[in-house]
C-alpha cells in the first residue's frame, strides 16, 4: 500500500487561528493515523459550573429522600435526572 506524502502542519499564532484552519482543511492531509495510538485520560473531569437553584422546601426534601433511597447525594441525583431528561428530550 502506497502512503501518500503528508503536508507539514502550519505554525499558528493563536488558537482561534488554528480553529479557523481544521475548519478548512482535512487532517487526513497531515496526519497518518497507521501511526496513531489508543489514549486514554483516566484523570480527566469534564468542567462544571455552579449555580443557585431555587426550589421549594417539599421539593427538596422529596430529593433528599429519593437520594437517600439510591445512597447518592442528593446534589449528584439532581444532575443524573436532569442528564436523562435532556438526553431524552422529556424537558
Amino acid at each position: 500500500m502506497k502512503h501518500k506524502k503528508l503536508k507539514p502542519i502550519p505554525e499558528f499564532k493563536n488558537e482561534q487561528e488554528e480553529f479557523e484552519f481544521w475548519s478548512t482543511h482535512d487532517f487526513t492531509d497531515y496526519l497518518d493515523l497507521s501511526q496513531a495510538k489508543q489514549a486514554s485520560f483516566p484523570n480527566l473531569k469534564l468542567s462544571t459550573k455552579t449555580i443557585s437553584l431555587r426550589l421549594t422546601q417539599s421539593l427538596l426534601e422529596d430529593l433528599k429522600i429519593m437520594a437517600n433511597k439510591r445512597d447518592v447525594p442528593y446534589q449528584s441525583l439532581m444532575k443524573i435526572i436532569l442528564t436523562e431528561a435532556v438526553k431524552n428530550d422529556h424537558v
